[in-house]
């Protein structure tokens, strides 16, 4: 998580067009790729995950290369053809990932205030026409990313337990990002919207979003928290190697940039409550992501 926005590497350049440099051994590089999850500003994120490049070169003794695509659906066909090494998916672009490419691992989950789970925040502009969840009929609902846990799955979910639909009772609008679809709520362009509750405070205490200008509709139920993945196929010690580096990773600096208080350790099962959502707005993941 070079800056992006100003100066692409040669090697990330090869990467983003799916072409990786010749490597001797894929699994044990010589360099790993930690892709993280595109949810915010890419250069804001490389800049604020300096101190895990350096942790992990550290612990690793290996180069790492930190690498933010342009969206969550380019990190799973990043992941898919290999391009990366290891990436911090959000919970649903997991199961997505997972779905097209089944030897990736999980391996980490966040764990903020005690608990390895969070939840996603509804808000609608203060002053607009949206002052309940009621009041979402027949009004555009803007999400973020379609493969994003936090800003698309729960929410809709929320929605359509309240007798919602979108595309039926609402109109689906998708903003891409957490920190645009709380922008946009915030100055009105649309009237109510939805994103990661974590994200949302973060906005708010940086003053990137001013809180007097929205309003709280609703919390979605627990969704479990980002899990760090890896490739399948890379060399047993080297996975072993990588767990403990997050797994034992404790300096608050770095925590922060996941927005938790520690990790712990993840497995696959621990995502089909998203499954099972998904099932519930007859989402088709094989098509998505």
């Amino acid at each position: 998580m070079d800056r992006r926005t100003f100066l692409v590497t040669s090697a990330s350049a090869a990467m983003l067009a799916g072409i990786h440099p010749a490597r001797a051994d894929k699994t044990n590089p010589d360099k790993l790729r930690v892709a993280l999850l595109p949810d915010e500003n890419a250069s804001t994120i490389i800049q604020n995950a300096q101190p895990l490049k350096a942790h992990l070169e550290k612990v690793l003794a290996k180069s790492v290369e930190i690498i933010v695509t342009t969206d969550y659906s380019s990190m799973i066909e990043a992941m898919r053809f290999g391009r990366i090494e290891v990436a911090y998916f959000g919970p649903f672009s997991y199961v997505l990932a997972k779905s097209k490419a089944p030897e990736i691992e999980p391996f980490a989950v966040g764990v903020e205030r005690g608990k390895p789970n969070y939840q996603s925040i509804l808000i609608a502009n203060a002053n607009g026409p949206v002052k309940t969840i009621a009041d979402v009929r027949g009004k555009p609902f803007a999400f973020g990313d379609q493969a994003s846990t936090s800003s698309h799955l729960a929410p809709r979910a929320f929605l359509a337990k309240a007798g919602l639909i979108g595309d039926k009772d609402y109109k689906v609008v998708h903003l891409g990002k957490h920190d645009a679809v709380a922008r946009a709520v915030a100055a009105g362009q649309v009237p109510a919207g939805a994103l990661s509750e974590p994200i949302f405070r973060t906005l708010v205490d940086g003053k990137k979003v001013d809180a007097t200008k929205v309003i709280q509709l609703g919390l979605s139920d627990p969704i479990p928290n980002y899990p760090m993945t890896l490739q399948g196929y890379l060399k047993p010690e080297l996975k072993a190697a990588i767990r403990s580096a997050f797994l034992d990773m404790k300096d608050p600096v770095i925590l922060k940039l996941f927005r938790v208080d520690g990790l712990a350790a993840a497995t696959d099962k621990d995502y089909d409550v998203l499954r099972d959502m998904a099932k519930i707005l007859e989402l088709d993941i094989a098509k998505l992501g």
